[in-house]
């Protein structure tokens, strides 16, 4: 069974949304977590991530924590949602290189970050879960990548 890690900052926004996501169309195909280079252990989600997957019909009790050595030997694949959070994993877990790639990299080689959500608007955290929705479905289809 594949083994992901979604990572972005604080891990309240958009990893634990990318990680309610797969769990919801995953089929029970993956095990999947999510953290924050950033991230203060034992935070919720934040309220318009928790409400945008709600309105979807995907329930989440998040917590957020700390990306570690222990999460990365966990882990089949880590996708970090930005280049600069893959250039911080690597910098900090060189051993693990090889498994740290970006969200849209890991699907198709695209150098392209995934914007934060962070202190905005429902209609802006919508905008980044349905972004985040079409990648995970990508995933689910190619279970082989």
């Amino acid at each position: 069974m594949k083994k992901i890690l979604f990572v972005c900052t604080g891990n309240t926004c958009r990893s634990p949304m990318a990680e309610a996501l797969l769990r919801h169309h995953g089929n029970e195909l993956y095990q999947v977590q999510s953290a924050g280079v950033f991230a203060m252990s034992g935070e919720p989600a934040s309220q318009n991530a928790i409400l945008a997957l709600k309105n979807k019909g995907i329930e989440t009790n998040h917590s957020s924590q700390q990306v570690n050595e222990e999460l990365l030997e966990w882990s089949s694949n880590v996708l970090s949602m930005t280049s600069s959070h893959k250039q911080m994993l690597v910098s900090k877990f060189p051993q693990y290189k090889e498994k740290i790639f970006t969200f849209y990299e890991y699907l198709n080689g695209q150098s392209k970050d995934i914007s934060d959500p962070y202190g905005g608007s429902l209609s802006i955290y919508e905008n980044t879960l349905n972004e985040l929705e079409g990648l995970v479905k990508q995933i689910v289809q190619n279970p082989n990548e």
